[in-house]
This record gives C-alpha cells, structure tokens and sequence, in this order.
C-alpha cells in the first residue's frame, strides 16, 4: 500500500465489507459450467437484489412480451452476461455509503461503463474479459475511499474533470495519490488477486511501467472511454487526444473499437433501475 493512499485507511471509517452475494458472483467468473439456474439461485438470496433484478428485466430495454414475476425468468431475459454483470454492479454499489462529493448514481454508471469498455477492448488485445469487467467496476472505487475522508477535495476534482482521462493527474496534484491507488490498496485488504492489485496500482501511468502491464493499460483506455461517454465526446478522438502513445503502443485499431462501442449499445443506462 502506497503511503500516500494509506492515509484514507487510517480515519475512523469502516471498511466496506464485500457483500456474500457479490463475494459469489465474484467466484462463478472461474466456473465454465455454471448455469443460468445457479446463478438466479445466487440472485435469490437477497432480497432487495432480486427485486431490482426482477424491476431491471421488466424494463422496457428487455421488451418483454409479459409481465416478468420470477427470478428464472428473468434471468432467461437478461441472459448470463448481463445477469451476472449488473448484479455484481448493484451488489457493489450497496456496499459503499453514499458520500458528500460525489452523485452516487453518476458514480455508478462511470463504473459500469469503465467495465463494460474493459470487457471490449479485453477482447480485442486477448485478455480474460471478465477479469477486465471486474476490474474495471472496481477502479473508482477507490475515490469513495477519498470522499470519505476529503469530499470536498474529491469534488473540486469531479468539477475540473472535463477532459477524459483528466481525474488521474488532478488527484496526483491534490492528493499524491489517485482512486487507483487507493482501489489497489482496497482490493488487497479485500484479498483480490495479486494480478488485479497490481493492474490497479499501474493504471494511473501505464506507459510509464516496466515490465508493461497489459490490464493496466486497458484500466486506463477504459476509464477514458467512459469519461468520453460521459461528456457525448467522440471514443476514437478521446483516446487520440487523452493517451495517442498509449493507442500506438498497442497498435489499436480504432475504428473497429468504435464498432464495437457502439454494437454493445449502451449497458449503463441499466445501471439507474438497480441503484434505486
């Protein structure tokens, strides 16, 4: 743990506590024969959970052809991938506290944009792509760690934050630290593997790393992605703008990015039905 990011540890705040469900979610990514079934099972363990599920495939996103009343129902609506995902989003989500400096329902839809960018461009550099959404829901967490002890810094940040990938070097001048850091700093208190400790720490600077760490480097693109989204600005041209030596150094196809952004729609308007 970085010294800098220690010190958001050491104030009288609880840790947050990795909810059971989401702590099982979380181990299903390493099951290949898990079933839709055990999954909507898991769901149905927590109540207030399988409510926004059942609320989420009632949507009209999903277009129902009937009213959706039961946990496998939905689940055969919302498939494997978005079930399991936005899940293990609101599962998350319930375990942080709602802090000063930061709009919790923005917060969370950055989030789930970040991993679901992660997911895209795991795929296209041959990556474990759900490794890559895990980690990239988990990569701002670390900034409620920050508001919990400084809001109002963590909301002079948010409000000069307006070039995509900008929160990284904002917080490096403020605190020392990024969210990053202190997300890396989180997941090793939560026991997350090392591999995904270690991305997080480097995710602030990939470039700058040795040996270069492939998952940091998609971290980065992805939260720049969604900082793009967030702002309607065009994905190729933020990445252009915000990491140009970053996208040559993977040789990354652009167009074909684009492409794919867009096929994949977009999954954080989602995020409002299980937040609420």
């Amino acid at each position: 743990m970085s010294l800098a990011a220690e010190k958001f540890f050491q104030k009288n705040h609880a840790l947050p506590t990795m909810p059971e469900v989401a702590s099982r979610l979380m181990r299903s990514f390493d099951d290949d024969n898990i079933s839709l079934g055990a999954i909507a099972d898991l769901i149905g363990k927590d109540a207030s959970l399988s409510a926004k599920v059942l609320r989420l495939a009632n949507s009209a996103r999903y277009s129902p052809s009937h009213q959706i009343s039961s946990l496998s129902d939905a689940a055969a609506a919302l498939g494997m991938e978005t079930l399991r995902n936005l899940s293990l989003a609101a599962c998350l989500s319930g375990a942080f506290p709602v802090v000063k400096g930061l709009d919790r329902t923005l917060f969370w839809r950055h989030s789930v944009s970040t991993a679901a960018y992660a997911r895209i461009l795991s795929k296209m550099l041959h990556l474990d792509a759900d490794t890559a959404y895990l980690s990239g829901l988990m990569l701002r967490t670390g900034q409620i760690m920050m508001a919990m002890s400084e809001p109002d810094l963590v909301a002079d940040v948010e409000a000069h934050a307006a070039e995509p990938g900008s929160r990284f070097s904002l917080e490096e001048h403020r605190f020392g630290c990024t969210h990053a850091d202190v997300t890396a700093s989180l997941a090793s208190q939560w026991h997350f593997p090392a591999t995904m400790v270690e991305a997080f720490k480097d995710a602030n600077t990939p470039m700058e790393i040795r040996p270069f760490s492939l998952m940091a480097a998609v971290l980065h693109l992805a939260e720049v992605l969604a900082d793009a989204a967030e702002h309607h600005d065009n994905p190729s041209q933020a990445l252009q703008v915000a990491v140009p030596e970053l996208v040559e150094h993977l040789h990354l196809d652009l167009d074909f990015l684009a492409a794919k952004i867009e096929a994949a729609g977009d999954v954080a308007s989602d995020v409002e039905q299980l937040l609420h």
